[in-house]
């Protein structure tokens, strides 16, 4: 089912989108070369603890981890471990955090030190088509017309777009309905949006093939083809014009 929020809910939706984005800012000077996943978890528990936040993912279905850490060709849900990042990695962070019982949901992409124009170009694209999806978003219009966006972006340069993992209603629940594609066309349920869904977009795109498959942590999405995988997010409000995001920016 699909629930609409009220004026209440939404302003402390908007209050853990903020504590949320605070924390992708803090990260973008934290990760760097030689620190592990491992240290990227704990730093950002120790700042939500200091907001008297909670991380919504720790314990979610037993996921152990306040933070999803995928590095290179894993696409989503990585498990935080020990092995330092190096010159030329890139990192996808997704957080969940929980605050005054309303869900913000984010994920960023990071290079770690310097990357290649290749590996740039990925992160550029992906960032634009989680933008279009946004502003796709129309009272009236439909969920495909956020993918439908996305697809554009990313299509004419080849990239492969997950179509096994999607976006998702949000806010009391980690994932609620809709189901929100990022492939065009798409299967499944194609319902209105109206003012007062929250929305989490999150197109996860390739540099190979699109085929993910998931590790033996039962977790752990990988590209099929071991090629480099990027994944941006935003939690947004449909509103009376379109959609307001409520977890900052990606700058």
């Amino acid at each position: 089912m699909i629930t609409i929020k009220n004026e209440k809910q939404i302003n402390d939706l908007k209050e853990s989108g903020e504590i949320l984005a605070g924390v992708f800012v803090k990260l973008k000077d934290f990760i760097r070369p030689g620190v592990s996943p491992m240290q990227i978890d704990q730093f950002v528990r120790d700042i939500l603890k200091e907001k008297g936040a909670i991380p919504s993912f720790l314990g979610y279905s037993g996921y152990p981890a306040a933070v999803c850490t995928s590095v290179n060709d894993k696409v989503i849900h990585g498990i935080p471990d020990s092995a330092p990042l190096v010159d030329g990695d890139i990192i996808g962070c997704d957080i969940g955090v929980t605050y005054k019982g309303m869900i913000s949901d984010a994920a960023r992409t990071f290079p770690v030190g310097k990357v290649s124009p290749e590996v740039q170009k990925l992160l550029d694209v992906t960032k634009e088509s989680l933008m279009a999806g946004i502003a796709a978003i129309k009272p009236g219009g439909r969920v495909r017309d956020i993918s439908k966006a996305i697809t554009a972006v990313i299509q004419p340069h080849g990239y492969g777009i997950v179509h096994s993992f999607c976006g998702h209603g949000v806010g009391f629940e980690v994932h609620e309905e809709p189901q929100i594609p990022n492939n065009y066309p798409s299967r499944g349920k194609n319902p209105r949006l109206k003012p007062g869904m929250v929305l989490a977009i999150e197109p996860m795109v390739n540099i190979g093939t699109a085929e993910v498959e998931i590790l033996e942590d039962d977790w752990t999405v990988i590209t099929m083809d071991g090629s480099l995988s990027a994944h941006f997010e935003h939690t947004v409000v449909v509103t009376e014009k379109g959609a307001e995001i409520v977890t900052g920016s990606l700058d």
